[in-house]
């Protein structure tokens, strides 16, 4: 495996990704809209919501304005990181596959996607997390931005195995959508969490631990240990899949 061979790869992956400045323009404003319109719209009124990621019973009193803030940052992240790791691997599919005849490893395509991909959660991770910081200011910003890079690695290595397992962008698309939008984009609302029947099953979600990590970093001074290490195991099962998934179909017997 060689490292020039990586970096050549990631440097190539980076360009096809951003070629399209339409992508860039979108990285950059969909979180400001989605923020901005909860902003002008959420209510002030306060609320109580527990932090079901921690052994004691902690409750704790914020606006719905700045729970729902927080919310849709996460879920920004998610849907952002989810569609661009799907992207990532299905418009390169072919000419992954042309570099692999011409020498290539397909360990080393897949560690330059993984650089590519780990590159894009910080920038993410970064950019919202320093917008959310417009709008109020949250208790533990670089825990805070910590929380968003881990759901953008557990959404991110979702899209991967996605990626790789579908051809179809359309089927891709619509397997994102519906896991993100119900987990990410509804269920882990700590307002709809707080009165759900049968909340077990939101526990087992990808977003359910970084979502309460996040949220822990901003509004709190307890420990979010517990539930960055289970994000990371998250993100870790969907990285082995579509690794194993992506090597499988890149690898050429001889």
């Amino acid at each position: 495996m060689s490292i020039n061979r990586i970096i050549t790869a990631l440097i190539m992956i980076l360009r096809m990704l951003f070629r399209r400045r339409v992508v860039i323009l979108l990285l950059v404003l969909m979180p400001l809209v989605f923020l901005s319109v909860v902003e002008l719209t959420a209510s002030v009124k306060h609320i109580f919501f527990r932090l079901a990621s921690l052994n004691e019973k902690v409750f704790i009193e914020e606006s719905q304005k700045q729970i729902s803030l927080i919310f849709f940052s996460i879920t920004s992240t998610g849907f952002l990181v989810s569609f661009l790791a799907l992207n990532l691997i299905q418009i390169n599919n072919d000419s992954n596959k042309r570099l692999v005849i011409c020498g290539y490893n397909p360990l080393e395509l897949l560690f330059a996607n993984l650089l590519c991909l780990l590159l894009v959660i910080f920038f993410i991770a970064m950019y919202i997390g320093l917008l959310i910081n417009v709008f109020f200011s949250v208790k533990h910003l670089i825990l805070y931005i910590l929380g968003l890079s881990l759901i953008g690695f557990v959404y991110g290595c979702y899209g991967l195995a996605i990626g790789s397992l579908i051809k179809g962008k359309l089927e891709g698309v619509f397997l994102i959508v519906l896991l993100a939008n119900i987990d990410s984009g509804w269920l882990q609302n700590p307002m709809y969490y707080a009165d759900a029947h049968n909340n077990i099953i939101i526990r087992y979600l990808p977003a359910y631990y970084p979502a309460q990590s996040a949220i822990i970093a901003a509004f709190t001074d307890y420990s979010a240990m517990n539930a960055r290490f289970y994000s990371i195991l998250y993100g870790l099962f969907f990285l082995i899949l579509s690794s194993l998934i992506f090597y499988n179909k890149m690898h050429i017997k001889k």
